[in-house]
C-alpha cells in the first residue's frame, strides 16, 4: 500500500458528530429532545445548581465554621533561607535595601497587597538591609546577627482614629464661632 499525502483521513468513526435534537421522530431524539415531560427541567435556562425541590439545600443544612475577617492583612510570607538561596544565585542585590519589588523580581513574595512579612525558616548569613512591612522576632534576630538591618515603617493612623480627630477638629471649629 502506498502512502498519498492526498489521500490522508481520520479512521472511519474516530470524528462523530454531534446529536441534532428535536429533528423528528425517526432521529430518535425528537418531540421532547431527550428533556422527558415538562417541569422546570425541560424548559430552557433553568436548571439550577443546588436547588433540591425547596428542600433545604445541602449547603445551607451543613453547619458553618469560624469567619473571614475583612480587615486582615494580606502579607506575603518570605523565609530567610530563601533570601539566602536567591542572594547566592545572585537574584538579588544584597548592596542595595530589599525590599518587596526586589523580592517579587527574584521570584519570591509574590501576591501579599499589604506588602510582605519575613519569617525565620532557614539559615542566614548574608548582610543586607531589608525594608518590610513585618518581620518575626526570629527573623530580626538573624539578620541583625549576619550583620543587616530590618527596617517596618511606621502604619499610619486607623480610619477609627482619623475620623475621631476630624470629630474633634469640628466640635472646636463650632465652639470657636
Amino acid at each position: 500500500m502506498t502512502f498519498k499525502l492526498n489521500d490522508i483521513r481520520d479512521n472511519e468513526g474516530a470524528r462523530k458528530g454531534r446529536m441534532r435534537v428535536g429533528r423528528g421522530i425517526g432521529s430518535g431524539k425528537g418531540k421532547t429532545a431527550g428533556r422527558g415531560q415538562k417541569g422546570a427541567k425541560a424548559r430552557s435556562g433553568v436548571s439550577v445548581n443546588g436547588f433540591e425541590g425547596g428542600q433545604m439545600p445541602l449547603h445551607m443544612r451543613i453547619p458553618k465554621r469560624g469567619f473571614n475577617n475583612i480587615f486582615a492583612k494580606d502579607y506575603a510570607e518570605v523565609n530567610l533561607g530563601l533570601v539566602q538561596k536567591a542572594i547566592d544565585a545572585g537574584k538579588i542585590d544584597v548592596s542595595a535595601v530589599i525590599d518587596h519589588a526586589a523580592l517579587q523580581a527574584a521570584g519570591l513574595g509574590r501576591g501579599g497587597k499589604d506588602g510582605v512579612r519575613l519569617l525565620a525558616k532557614g539559615d542566614f548569613t548574608a548582610k543586607a538591609n531589608f525594608l518590610v512591612a513585618g518581620v518575626s522576632a526570629g527573623a530580626r534576630a538573624a539578620v541583625e546577627a549576619a550583620g543587616g538591618a530590618v527596617q517596618v515603617p511606621e502604619a499610619g493612623p486607623s480610619e477609627h482614629e482619623k475620623k475621631t480627630a476630624r470629630r474633634e477638629v469640628n466640635k472646636a471649629a463650632k465652639a470657636a464661632k
